[in-house]
């Protein structure tokens, strides 16, 4: 019923408008009549052409903003099928096949790479939007299409693509890293959250949960379930009842959806909570990552400063930290126990922290890139705005380092190194020139 508001003018006209004197002659009764049913289709048209303009600009029928539209693109038949049966193909003795969501990702770019070189079988799935410039994705792609991995243009909302992906290929394990990131984007933007990160993450259990045999899944959540957590080093077993953001609450919304599709489903699901993860090939809306090019480019930063000057740190994780993290999760993954979406016995149900432990502040951030740029930077320091970022992020592993053997090596000096080495190299081929 809410979705009449925009027309609900239209219940203050009378449906026989003006006022009339009654006449008792048949033929002016039928002229009336007449004019009463012209009126009447003409109003009930009105009515529902305003009906049909309204759900036409509504957010669920058509985005306005194509960065979280659904972008499927044409897919089938015989070379199509052929190419993600080579995609999927495993090559190794014990390898896996694995369906990997967001591939053209940061971290989707990473993971997928490493299964294929050893081995595994690796199919990727991406709708290449535009949140940030497409160019970098399109560039992953790339990358990964060298590596013998395809990636389909496709959204993980489209349960039929989904559904032909796994009648072509009996996927042993599902990588599900799509998802809208990032927090500030949430305040101009919220429908793009609930529509990748709720309902996309839905729709990938669904198809998952019906397939037979089911994939075992591993998933991108995020540090920022802990929100307003004041307790550190965060530890899985803290509140994170508290987000800070709309995507913070969408990323612990998931969290609650896998526990319901393993309960009722035996779907087996681990959940990994991602701390700042940056390196080659990384987000452009990361602020290492813009920090790099305004730098270069002679451009102020800003540097965000917690209640009465306090430090704001993060604790910064390097690429390949992240990869074994995720590659431990889906070695270590146990299968699902359901089938045909019927649960037949307890499945495994976990989340992890993959951090580095060691929060560093965003101005030794700034630091470092000043000394490998051999730029100055021009700061500007302000006070964090109410934007859902926080303050402090340290991650506790120890659950991580004790069931995965995870276990991060790579310091934010080392890191930032090879990233900068990677955007210069990026940035300064083919004449490419960063986004802004």
């Amino acid at each position: 019923m809410s979705q009449l508001k925009p027309i609900s003018h239209l219940d203050n006209i009378p449906s026989t408008p003006g006022k009339f004197k009654m006449d008792k002659s048949p033929y002016n009764h039928r002229l009336r009549w007449h004019s009463s049913l012209v009126k009447l289709a003409f109003w009930s048209l009105l009515f529902l052409g305003l009906i049909l303009i309204f759900f036409l600009r509504s957010p669920s029928s058509q985005s306005s903003d194509p960065r979280r539209s659904l972008r499927t693109s044409i897919w089938g038949g015989p070379a199509w099928e052929k190419r993600v049966r080579t995609s999927a193909r495993v090559r190794s003795r014990n390898g896996m096949c694995v369906l990997v969501t967001g591939a053209a990702g940061f971290v989707g770019t990473h993971v997928s790479a490493a299964l294929k070189r050893r081995g595994d079988g690796v199919l990727g799935v991406d709708n290449f939007n535009d949140y940030y410039e497409p160019s970098l994705k399109r560039a992953r792609q790339a990358l990964l299409e060298r590596t013998g991995v395809f990636v389909v243009e496709g959204d993980i909302n489209d349960s039929a693509l989904l559904r032909k992906l796994f009648d072509v290929v009996a996927f042993t394990h599902v990588m599900h890293l799509a998802a809208q990131a990032g927090v500030r984007y949430a305040m101009q933007n919220p429908s793009s959250y609930v529509h990748s990160n709720i309902a996309g993450f839905v729709n990938v259990l669904e198809v998952c949960k019906s397939a037979n045999p089911q994939p075992s899944i591993v998933w991108a959540s995020s540090s920022s379930v802990y929100g307003l957590n004041s307790k550190v080093p965060f530890s899985e077993k803290d509140r994170t009842d508290q987000p800070a953001s709309l995507y913070a609450a969408t990323k612990k919304a998931g969290e609650e959806i896998a526990h319901t599709y393993n309960h009722i489903h035996g779907l087996s699901i681990t959940g990994l909570r991602f701390f700042t993860v940056y390196g080659p090939w990384g987000r452009p809306d990361m602020a290492y990552f813009f920090f790099t090019k305004d730098i270069l480019k002679g451009k102020p930063i800003s540097i965000f400063e917690g209640p009465n000057h306090g430090t704001v740190a993060r604790d910064f994780t390097y690429i390949d930290d992240i990869v074994k993290g995720c590659l431990a999760s889906l070695d270590t993954a146990e299968k699902s126990t359901g089938s045909g979406g019927k649960k037949r016995g307890p499945a495994q149900l976990r989340v992890f922290n993959l951090g580095n432990t060691l929060p560093v502040p965003v101005t030794d951030l700034v630091r470092i890139l000043e000394k490998l740029l051999k730029v100055k930077a021009k700061r500007v320091m302000l006070k964090m705005p109410r934007n859902g970022d926080v303050q402090f992020t340290h991650a506790n592993i120890s659950l991580a380092r004790r069931e995965l053997g995870y276990n991060p090596t790579t310091d934010l000096q080392t890191g930032l190194k090879k990233f900068v080495r990677w955007y210069q190299s990026y940035y300064s081929s083919s004449g490419k020139k960063a986004a802004g």
